[in-house]
């Protein structure tokens, strides 16, 4: 079994590895980066560290507004990817799941084809499918 932390992003549901999760935190403020990538936000500093932020609608291809009635819901999560620290934008944190590996299936055809993709995988719950995130791929500059 591996635990995996779920979040939101226009409504789609999406689940990152625990272990790859430093910490959960409020957007607060992010100081833009002129000239940076269209998902970068900014960056922000964290206890002396220069972390940037990434915009989790627009690595993903979502590119909503999102509803001021749920600004206050959003968090960063801040992803420490073999000593190098990232932070993501995200709607909506959701719930602690634990997963075998029998659950997760492979992502759907044409996804894993192209190599910037960070869906790995995909989840099948009751409500619908949660998408897997690979972390080292999220995070690739």
């Amino acid at each position: 079994m591996s635990e995996w932390l779920g979040f939101s992003l226009e409504g789609q549901r999406y689940a990152v590895a625990l272990s790859s999760v430093r910490e959960v935190i409020r957007p607060g403020d992010i100081t833009p980066v002129p000239g940076a990538p269209d998902d970068v936000l900014g960056i922000v500093n964290l206890r002396g560290q220069i972390v940037p932020v990434l915009d989790g609608r627009r690595r993903f291809g979502l590119h909503g507004a999102v509803d001021a009635s749920q600004e206050d819901a959003q968090r960063v999560i801040v992803f420490d990817d073999a000593g190098s620290v990232v932070g993501m934008r995200i709607d909506l944190i959701g719930d602690m799941l634990q997963l075998a590996a029998d659950d997760i299936a492979p992502p759907p055809p044409g996804r894993a084809e192209r190599r910037d993709d960070p869906v790995s995988g995909v989840v099948t719950r009751d409500e619908g499918f949660i998408a897997l995130v690979d972390v080292q791929r999220l995070c690739r500059a």
